[in-house]
C-alpha cells in the first residue's frame, strides 16, 4: 500500500476511536460519575 494511504487509514481510525471513547465516555456506565456544573447552579 502507499504511505498515504496507511496515513489516512490510521488518522480516520484514531479519529474514530477518540469519537467512539468520547461518547461511552459522556453516556457509558461510568457516566454516573461525572458531575453536571448546570445542575449544580439552578436557581
Amino acid at each position: 500500500m502507499d504511505t498515504a494511504t496507511i496515513l489516512v487509514i490510521f488518522m480516520a481510525n484514531l479519529l474514530m476511536g477518540i469519537t467512539v471513547y468520547s461518547v461511552y465516555s459522556a453516556f457509558g456506565p461510568g457516566a454516573q460519575n461525572l458531575r453536571d456544573p448546570f445542575e449544580e447552579h439552578e436557581d
